[in-house]
This record gives C-alpha cells, sequence and structure tokens, in this order.
C-alpha cells in the first residue's frame, strides 16, 4: 500500500509524463473518434452508415488488442482513433476481410506506438505498471482472456520485445493466423513462427505457475485486505508467499515505493507500516479480468489493486496510484475477441 493518493479533480493533467492529446473529439455510439475524421451527424466519407460499420461492430476486439500490446488504456484509446483515420480513408472494396483488416490496422499503430511510450518509460519516475481498469463480469467467464488482461500477465509481456509481444498477442490470444500476422508486420510466415516460439517460451518461463479460480482468488483477497486493515502482520505472513513481491506505481505523482520489495518479511512489514501510517480500508472489485483491490486511504480513493496468487499464497502484489492512470475508472471496460 501507499500512504495517500486521488485522483485529481475536476480535469486530469496530461496523461502517464506524456503530452495531452489536444485532439477534438466527438461521441460516437461506442466511445470517441477524432471529429476531423467523424464530423458530428454524419458518416465517413464513402463509407456504409456509421452504425453498421465493421469498425464499430469490431471496436471492442481492436481496443483489446492494443490496450494487451500497450498495457496502458490511454495510448490503446489513441490507437484505436488513429486506426480510425486510416479505415475511414480505405478503399473499402478492395477490403475482403474487414476484421483482419482492421487487426492489422491496429498492429501496425500499435507498433508504432510501443516504440514511443519504450522511450518515455525510461524516463518514468519508479516502477512502470499497466494501467488498471475495472472490468466486467463476462472477461472472467473468458478463462483464457482474463488470463490476458491481468496484471500479472501483462507485466510478463512488458519483458518482451515490441514485435514478440504483438505476435504473442495475436496468436495466443486471439488465434490470429501466421500467415495474416505476417501480413501485418511486413515478414514472412516462417519469421513470425519463429518468433511465436521463442516469445511463448519466455512468457511461460515467467507466467504464473498455476491458475487459480476467481473464487479462491477473490477469498484470498479479501483476506487480505482485512489483515492490511488490521495491520495484522501474522495474517499477512501466512498469506505472503517466501518469495513475494510487491510492486507499486505512483509515477512521481503521489508518494509510493520507488523499487520492487521482495521477501514476506520485508512486505509484511511495509504493509504494517502502512497501517500505522494512514487508516487503509478497501474491498474486492473486478480488475483486469479477475478480483482486484479498491484502496482507500483515510477515507479517500487511493488506488487499485490485484495479487498473483499460487498454491493459496500470494506471490505478487501490484498497486497503482499514479493519479493519470486512474481516470477511466467510471465504468467497466467490456474486452472482446
Amino acid at each position: 500500500m501507499t500512504d495517500r493518493g486521488g485522483v485529481p479533480e475536476p480535469t486530469p493533467p496530461p496523461r502517464d509524463n506524456r503530452e495531452a492529446d489536444d485532439r477534438p473529439a466527438t461521441d460516437g455510439p461506442d466511445g470517441p473518434v477524432p471529429s476531423r475524421s467523424v464530423p458530428a451527424g454524419s458518416d465517413p466519407p464513402g463509407s456504409v452508415p456509421y452504425a453498421d460499420d465493421p469498425f464499430v461492430s469490431h471496436r471492442g476486439l481492436l481496443f483489446t488488442v492494443a490496450y494487451e500490446m500497450l498495457g496502458s488504456a490511454a495510448d490503446a484509446e489513441d490507437v484505436v482513433q488513429e486506426s480510425w483515420l486510416r479505415w475511414a480513408g480505405a478503399d473499402r472494396e478492395q477490403v475482403r476481410e474487414p476484421r483482419a483488416y482492421l487487426v492489422r490496422i491496429v498492429t501496425r499503430q500499435a507498433l508504432n506506438r510501443m516504440r514511443t511510450v519504450a522511450r518515455r518509460r525510461e524516463e518514468y519516475i519508479g516502477q512502470w505498471l499497466p494501467e488498471p481498469l475495472l472490468t466486467t463480469p463476462d472477461v472472467a467467464e473468458d478463462v483464457e482472456l482474463a488470463e490476458s488482461v491481468s496484471m500479472a500477465m501483462l507485466t510478463v509481456l512488458e519483458t518482451l520485445q515490441p514485435v514478440e509481444r504483438a505476435v504473442f498477442v495475436l496468436r495466443e490470444v486471439f488465434a490470429v493466423p501466421h500467415e495474416e500476422i505476417a501480413a501485418a508486420l511486413d515478414k514472412t510466415t516462417a519469421a513470425t513462427r519463429q518468433i511465436a516460439r521463442r516469445a511463448r517460451t519466455h512468457v511461460e518461463a515467467r507466467r504464473p505457475r498455476t491458475r487459480v479460480s476467481a473464487a479462491e482468488r477473490e477469498q484470498v483477497s479479501e483476506r487480505f485486505l482485512a489483515a492490511v486493515r488490521g495491520g495484522d502482520l501474522d495474517t499477512l505472513l501466512e498469506l505472503l508467499a517466501p518469495d513475494v513481491v510487491f510492486v507499486g506505481d505512483g509515477g512521481g505523482f503521489v508518494k509510493a515505493v520507488l523499487r520492487p520489495v521482495t521477501g514476506a518479511q520485508k512486505v509484511a512489514r511495509l504493509l504494517a507500516a502502512g497501517h500505522r501510517r494512514v487508516d487503509i480500508d478497501g474491498r474486492t472489485v473486478p480488475v483486469n479480468g479477475g478480483p482486484g483491490l479498491w484502496i482507500e486511504a483515510d477515507g479517500r480513493f487511493a488506488a487499485l489493486g490485484s495479487l498473483e496468487i499460487v498454491d493459496g499464497l500470494i506471490t505478487g502484489i501490484y498497486t497503482v496510484n499514479n493519479p493519470h492512470k486512474l481516470t477511466r475508472l467510471s465504468e467497466p471496460t467490456r474486452f472482446e475477441r
């Protein structure tokens, strides 16, 4: 846990240490789209009626692809908007499979964005964690999708090279054929197969060792919250794996641990010390496809958290209290594939 934090009001500053996007936007039926590409009250030139546009029907999928490649809802939304501009200018008569075509556009735009954010993250203050999102219950029902958007998996994906991450996400999560992946990346099919094998081996060595049911995760999360709330050091030590890792992300805007804290004793003492400084409270909420932590400090929302659990023990604790990553919590995000 961290000392305290909060969501800036009423207007959030630029996101994640990056420039503000000053492009005007118009709300479409499925989210904002740049007004320069879709004027209010009209359809894109040469397109089918907006409600029937394949881009609209696949928008949830496109956002999910971009988010899994970037770990940031803000960047994913930008990629989707940039992809809309290219789709709006495409010759639709030449597009035989709109879904594959749109995934290809989003993949290329996401790769471009990944190279940009990589430079920004080198200057990031403290640990960078993926942007947590409240999710709808149906995400948890798709076990593979829920695992792919979990904080633990997104953190693992951060260790891949951009092209490796793109190939892994497209192949392992969305089952995109290698031929389509090769076309999206301007590589040969043989090359994408080799990259897929390399990425899969890398992820398998680092992903959670066993799957845990949502019910067990919620039970452990509730016990963890109760122990933190009461500063119960003994219960914390019972719940924490010997090699547990605590990672916090304040982005330099609010107080947070700057480096990962490893080991049950150190993590338990850190959590107990936080209880002594401020009144910690919270509840479980669906975060990135599974039970997460809504954390309050002195009665004020401070962070979203997620636990990685293996064999009933907590092996990873991820808390995000960077206020720029906590501005999209008014309603759940619906991931699709």
